[in-house]
């Protein structure tokens, strides 16, 4: 696999983030947002990262015809205007329950629960080899003081309608700096980055996982029918490798269905609004974010533009000053001026 071979890694686990900053939308301009009810502040709702308000010209669609009626976890669709202190003004809200029966859901959670078992029975991290070899990524850790440390991180950073129960964290033995998130609740941190970053700059890496859990990007990346291209993918996975049968088929089933970000990523829209989410995810939780584009320089700065893990963080996107500009925007429509 040559240097893709740590990008199946992350292809593997439905994977981090890390690529592509948010787009943002000047003031003045139409917005359009496609995500969850996550927060409610001052009668606003908090859909992707942004604050929501109505007023009495505010179309509701569906059967809520008013904020206090919203529950935190329902699917809210707006279109509004951005005003002069960065909260969106809704001309329209759709709201919708977000149930468990979404198509794909239970595919990418089965599939991802295999996973992680087939990860957990020699508590190592693998990824697919030449030949039907695997590769050693680290060894895995679910206890200890660095599994505590993300544990409080994750549960302080989800938002309020997230069982926390349905977050496991895990640590993987690795010197670089990763993150990632399955479909199915686990958190994988790596070692290396846990090393070098506070929690102040963890927080931005580890809210980023988590939008990709919350708003089920790996699903949504399914209906846009990427999936469909990866029939006989599986066979890769070095099935043979792996002892227990459940766990083999496992891995093949969860491999198959995280390759999708190994061949096409998450999509631009979807790494965009786990910058937004996430970033809203460290700001409730107490963090500071005005230093968050400084974060993913960080990246920039320590693999340079065309190392393999920097390609892979930042895809195709010329990120080096675009990045930083468009986190600097969405800090400043949502935490410069409220």
């Amino acid at each position: 696999m040559g240097d893709r071979a740590l990008v199946s890694l992350m292809g593997l686990v439905l994977v981090v983030g890390l690529v592509a900053g948010p787009e943002g939308v000047s003031a003045q301009q139409g917005v359009r947002l496609d995500s969850y009810a996550e927060w409610k502040r001052d009668g606003d709702l908090v859909v992707d990262g942004q604050r929501v308000r109505a007023s009495a010209k505010t179309k509701w669609k569906g059967k809520f015809a008013s904020v206090d009626e919203v529950r935190l976890g329902d699917e809210v669709r707006v279109q509004g205007t951005r005003q002069a202190d960065g909260v969106v003004l809704a001309s329209e809200i759709d709201v919708r329950p977000n149930g468990p029966n979404a198509l794909f859901e239970a595919d990418v959670r089965n599939g991802t629960t295999e996973l992680e078992a087939a990860w957990m029975q020699n508590r190592i991290a693998f990824e697919p080899g030449a030949n039907g070899k695997i590769t050693r990524i680290g060894e895995v850790a679910d206890a200890g003081s660095d599994v505590d440390r993300v544990r409080s991180l994750v549960n302080r950073l989800a938002p309020p309608y997230v069982p926390r129960d349905q977050l496991r964290v895990y640590v993987i033995d690795n010197k670089e700096w990763n993150a990632m998130a399955m479909g199915n609740g686990a958190i994988w941190v790596f070692s290396g980055i846990m090393r070098d970053m506070p929690d102040e700059q963890l927080a931005i890496v580890v809210g980023h996982e988590l939008a990709h859990y919350t708003h089920e990007h790996s699903r949504r990346q399914a209906r846009r029918g990427v999936w469909t291209q990866l029939a006989g993918v599986a066979a890769i996975i070095g099935a043979e490798a792996i002892d227990n049968d459940a766990a083999r088929a496992g891995a093949q089933m969860g491999a198959t269905l995280g390759l999708a970000a190994l061949t096409a990523g998450y999509g631009r829209d979807l790494e965009d609004q786990a910058d937004r989410v996430g970033l809203r995810y460290a700001y409730e939780a107490g963090f500071p974010v005005q230093d968050a584009p400084g974060v993913w320089q960080r990246f920039l700065d320590k693999y340079g533009q065309e190392d393999r893990v920097t390609n892979f963080f930042f895809s195709d996107h010329s990120l080096a000053s675009a990045r930083k500009q468009n986190l600097e925007r969405e800090i400043s429509n949502n935490y410069g001026r409220h």
